[in-house]
């Protein structure tokens, strides 16, 4: 028989069911002590930042190349550029057995131009030398490459050029056609060419893959410096350089005699290795009151971080710090761009490599920040396991004299098609930003901890 007892036992589990279900956000606190509670404490400390100088060595792993020299309206700084570069030989090249006279009609350089900063109708003048060693596949190349190592300094150039970076020499139809490719046109002499074609015939082997041809010991087979030798305003970043041999023969296909061309480039698969030379950056790192990013290859920002301050019985929650741009002083046409990616890495680890070695952000040690034009300033928003790791180093015993710094990197990342960054270089266009720091005014660390009471 069903009892009624039954039936209460039943109704009173479901009335617990129901209060359960009403409200169970408070469920584990309320079963804790009052003791245990979660806490979070809000933390700011001064960060002592300086302007840290690279002089003109940095890891040159690029590919693309800088021509010019510029001096910026801001600082009055000046940035001087040339370079080296290597021709790479595609797989199945091939120049015709009847080439007419067996001889070149014509020989050029072509330096295609990505983009440049300053006045394009500036006037420079460019030597161009061959080298008589070759640059290592394999080596890292930095921005003070020594170019007279690589050349003979006595030698007669191969060619001359007086150019602008916006050639006048075209009708401006052509300039601003969609077709057209900004570049500097070279010429070089036709019995250069006239020797490389007939080695082709000679000696195939020779031009069997881009190693073979750096041996051959033909003329460009290893490398050419571009050598800057007047000129101030400007500054042309070189995306490409083309050497362009052009002969006559008969095409048997047409019946009928034509023009045409072999080349080799300039690309990723061989050395690119661009020199730079800065000038007046003293001033800038005598400026106490403030700090400076600069590039190429021209000062970062050293961050000493209150890491000794921090508290590691806590858990930190967030550790922010904020970077804060100066607006510029002077206004020029031609001023600088600001450095648009910024790497914050510590300064061991800097030197012991990290672009060397191809590393990346790790979220951990190396962290990026973009620059941000609403607030003018570049935020790393949480560097929370960096501090934890610098603390704990401290407190093991396990610190180095350089334990709490970090450097603030101007660089350039590259992506994969998913938007991964699976490469990190230096930025090497010309920028510039002036950082609230120094000993004037201190930029702040602001720390959430979290503990149980």
């Amino acid at each position: 028989m069903f009892k009624l007892s039954h039936l209460l036992v039943g109704a009173t589990a479901l009335l617990l069911l129901v209060a359960c279900d009403d409200n169970t956000a408070t469920l584990g606190i309320d079963m804790m002590p009052k003791t245990d509670l979660v806490s979070k404490n809000f933390q700011t400390y001064d960060v002592t930042t300086e302007s840290y100088p690279v002089g003109d060595s940095v890891l040159a792993r690029t590919t693309m190349s800088y021509l010019g020299r510029f001096t910026d309206p801001e600082t009055n700084t000046t940035v001087k550029s040339d370079f080296l570069a290597q021709f790479h030989i595609d797989e199945g090249f091939d120049i015709p057995s009847n080439v007419q006279n067996n001889a070149c009609t014509r020989f050029d350089l072509r330096l295609i131009i990505d983009d440049f900063v300053g006045d394009s109708l500036q006037n420079f003048k460019l030597s161009v030398y061959e080298l008589n060693e070759s640059l290592d596949p394999n080596a890292d190349y930095y921005t003070n490459i020594d170019p007279e190592k690589y050349y003979d300094k006595n030698a007669e150039p191969i060619a001359t050029k007086w150019f602008t970076i916006s050639d006048r020499t075209i009708k401006d139809t052509e300039r601003w056609s969609s077709t057209y490719n900004n570049n500097i046109l070279v010429s070089l002499p036709t019995e250069l060419g006239t020797k490389i074609i007939r080695d082709f015939q000679a000696h195939p082997e020779h031009f069997e893959n881009t190693s073979t041809w750096q041996k051959s010991g033909n003329p460009c087979s290893k490398g050419l410096y571009f050598k800057l030798e007047n000129g101030d305003g400007a500054m042309a970043y070189i995306d490409l350089v083309q050497l362009n041999i052009f002969f006559r023969y008969h095409d048997d296909y047409i019946n009928r005699d034509t023009v045409s061309m072999a080349s080799f480039a300039s690309t990723d698969a061989v050395v690119q290795a661009t020199h730079f030379e800065n000038a007046n950056l003293d001033k800038l790192l005598n400026d106490k009151d403030v700090t400076y990013l600069k590039s190429p290859a021209g000062i970062f920002t050293l961050a000493t971080l209150p890491a000794e301050q921090i508290n590691v019985q806590d858990t930190i929650n967030s550790a922010k710090i904020t970077f804060t741009r100066y607006n510029d002083q002077v206004e020029s046409p031609f001023k600088l761009n600001i450095p648009k990616t910024v790497l914050m890495v510590r300064l061991d680890d800097y030197l012991n490599g990290f672009f060397e070695n191809y590393q990346v952000n790790d979220g951990k040690e190396s962290y990026l920040a973009t620059f941000n034009s609403n607030t003018n300033s570049y935020q790393f928003s949480n560097i929370a396991r960096l501090l934890t790791r610098m603390a704990k180093e401290k407190k093991e015993g396990k610190a180095s004299k350089n334990w709490n710094k970090v450097l603030i990197i101007p660089v350039e990342p590259t992506k994969d098609s998913s938007g991964n960054i699976v490469k990190l270089s230096h930025d090497f266009s010309m920028s510039s930003a002036r950082l609230v720091g120094g000993s004037k005014d201190k930029i702040k660390l602001e720390v959430i901890y979290s503990n149980f009471k």
